[in-house]
């Protein structure tokens, strides 16, 4: 792990069950979420995806990269262009930083989710990775 290593991107296939199931798993019940006709009536043209759903996204982003052993320590991202049903998001990663602590190596990493309308997540990540934990 090294300052300015890029990580591979993760493709993540928007799909109706996945917003759905997002926001159940979440226990967001925001009609917005579930509802495609609730949703039109308070003018997005379908459900969209939830923050909680893009932060738990971006932690599986950076445990798949880092493994197992990964701690999150800190995510702090912010939503944009919403994630809409049919539609991709592509997540990817830089780390900014490193350093050595007690805890064993600590990145951030910036990390950026785009769909076919623009960036829907944007934030970074802390992660430390234990003692002989390096991916």
């Amino acid at each position: 792990m090294r300052a300015g290593e890029a990580l591979p991107p993760l493709e993540i296939p928007v799909t109706r069950t996945l917003i759905v199931a997002g926001a159940i798993a979440s226990r967001d019940y925001q009609d917005v979420h579930h509802d495609a006709e609730l949703a039109k009536a308070k003018g997005s043209p379908d459900i969209f995806m939830n923050i909680l759903t893009t932060n738990g996204l971006v932690g599986r982003y950076i445990t798949d990269h880092f493994g197992p052993t990964a701690v999150l320590r800190k995510v702090a991202i912010r939503l944009g262009a919403p994630n809409y049903p049919g539609d991709t998001m592509v997540l990817r990663g830089t780390v900014e930083t490193v350093g050595t602590g007690p805890d064993g190596e600590t990145a951030t990493v910036r990390v950026v989710g785009a769909n076919g309308i623009g960036k829907h997540v944007t934030g970074t990540v802390t992660v430390t990775l234990p003692p002989g934990g390096a991916a």
